[in-house]
């Protein structure tokens, strides 16, 4: 079994070699690389701009695998539904008794291999406090956190290794959040 036989996978190599062009072209590097996991949360900071969602896709496709990631189920409306869903969007309902995190951590138990990707911040807004949904659908899933740094001033995206959440989120937050220290976000006073 190669390293990536655990990953959900998602592209060719023609979609590969694309994203690496555009990395290429627009001055980009990826270092590191995702565990050999079947299941993980990634956290991708800063998120300050529209333009990281154009910037994770094309991570998406240079990596090869296929990340998931939430959004109210009224954003999956036709004609755009299918598309959300191809690109890996999962339907959440806010109202819903079991609340997001419970609504995630089922949609992860119900799948052999998924890679759920959250901004952490939970908006391009500045935030004084990250949100910690990602944090508690990790835990309760009993899945690694996988940080990835999205530095625009050195335009480096960086996987970082995986952290296992040990339950204490006041304990483990400053952890993950010193990994993002010195990286700047596209809109600098945002982050």
């Amino acid at each position: 079994m190669n390293n990536t036989d655990q990953l959900p996978r998602r592209g060719n190599r023609f979609s590969k070699a694309l994203a690496n062009f555009l990395f290429r072209l627009f001055g980009w590097q990826v270092q590191g690389a995702l565990p050999n996991l079947p299941k993980i949360v990634i956290i991708g900071a800063p998120h300050t701009s529209n333009w990281d969602f154009p910037l994770t896709m094309t991570l998406i496709f240079y990596l090869g695998v296929r990340f998931s990631w939430m959004a109210k189920k009224e954003f999956f409306v036709a004609p755009v539904a299918g598309l959300w869903r191809w690109l890996g969007g999962v339907p959440i309902d806010r109202q819903a008794a079991n609340g997001v995190v419970g609504q995630m951590v089922e949609a992860i138990q119900q799948r052999a291999k998924i890679v759920v990707a959250i901004a952490p911040e939970g908006t391009r807004s500045k935030v004084a406090r990250w949100r910690t949904g990602f944090y508690h659908i990790a835990y309760n899933a009993g899945i690694p956190i996988v940080p990835i740094l999205v530095d625009y001033g050195r335009k480096i995206l960086t996987i970082t290794e995986p952290f296992i959440p040990t339950g204490d989120v006041e304990a483990d937050l400053p952890l993950l959040q010193a990994r993002y220290e010195g990286i700047t976000g596209k809109n600098r006073d945002q982050f």
